[in-house]
C-alpha cells in the first residue's frame, strides 16, 4: 500500500468519525447522558433502542425532535422525560443529535 492511499484511508476515516464524535459532545453538552446511553438502558432507553423503534418511519426525525423538544411519558414507560427548550439544545444541534441517533 502506498503511502499516499494510507494517508487518504486515514483522513476518511477521521472525516467519516467527526459528524458522530460531534453529535456526542452535542449530547454530553446538552446533559442527555445523565439518563441515556447508546448501547445500554439507563433512566431512558438507549440511543440503539430508539433508532430501532423509530426505523423506517415516515416522519422519524420531526416525531423524535418533538419528543425531546416537549418531553413526555408512555413511550418507555412510566418515567417522565423532561422537556428540553432551545435553552438547553438549539435547534441546529437538536437536527444533528436527532440524524445521529436514527443512524445507530
Amino acid at each position: 500500500m502506498k503511502l499516499s492511499q494510507l494517508l487518504w484511508g486515514v483522513a476518511f476515516g477521521l472525516v467519516a468519525a467527526a459528524p458522530a464524535m460531534a453529535s456526542e459532545e452535542l449530547i454530553k453538552k446538552a446533559r442527555c447522558v445523565a439518563c441515556h446511553a447508546t448501547e445500554q438502558k439507563r433512566v431512558g432507553p438507549a440511543y440503539k433502542d430508539v433508532a430501532a423503534k423509530y426505523k423506517g418511519q415516515a416522519g422519524a426525525v420531526e416525531a423524535l425532535s418533538a419528543k425531546i423538544r416537549n418531553g413526555g411519558v408512555g413511550n418507555w414507560g412510566q418515567i417522565a422525560m423532561p422537556p428540553n427548550g432551545a435553552d438547553k439544545i438549539s435547534d441546529a444541534d437538536l437536527k444533528v443529535v436527532v440524524d445521529w441517533i436514527l443512524k445507530l
